[in-house]
């Protein structure tokens, strides 16, 4: 046995399209997750406009945890996708309840002192609202005609 099971795609009854929209989702975070871990600053500046003062270290190391985290999220979502879609609605009720809570911090209980929004303060309620939708995709089963 190698790394990864066989696939279980075969088995998946949901809509085609929630699977694609998960690797969608997945490479929307992939991407951020490679931001926040190499570039120097992990956007906290050049991306956030963040004014760090004299605890830039710090933020870049928190940037970069979270960088790690989106990382490996990421790429279990496009395993999901590409692989075992049986799974799919069960990652987009996380992808759900993550984006859900950065969409709750960002807007309600940690809005950014500044009042700049960082690119994903937007993009999180969006995908929220996204995520829902293929959800009851996924969970409905195909019609067999």
């Amino acid at each position: 046995m190698g790394l990864l099971p066989p696939s279980t795609n075969a088995d998946y009854r949901g809509h085609p399209a929630a699977p694609w929209f998960l690797t969608l989702a997945a490479l929307l975070t992939i991407v951020p997750g490679l931001i926040h871990s190499f570039l120097p600053d992990g956007g906290s500046g050049v991306i956030a406009h963040l004014d760090v003062g004299n605890r830039g270290e710090l933020v870049r190391g928190l940037f970069a945890w979270e960088g790690a985290t989106q990382l490996a999220f990421g790429l279990g979502m496009l395993a999901v996708a590409l692989r075992y879609r049986p799974l799919t609605p069960l990652f987009l009720a996380l992808v759900v309840v993550e984006r859900g809570l950065m969409a709750l911090q960002g807007w309600v209980l940690l809005p950014p002192s500044n009042g700049h929004h960082p690119p994903e303060h937007f993009a999180s309620p969006v995908e929220v609202v996204l995520a829902l939708i293929f959800l009851g995709l996924a969970l409905r089963p195909r019609r067999t005609v």
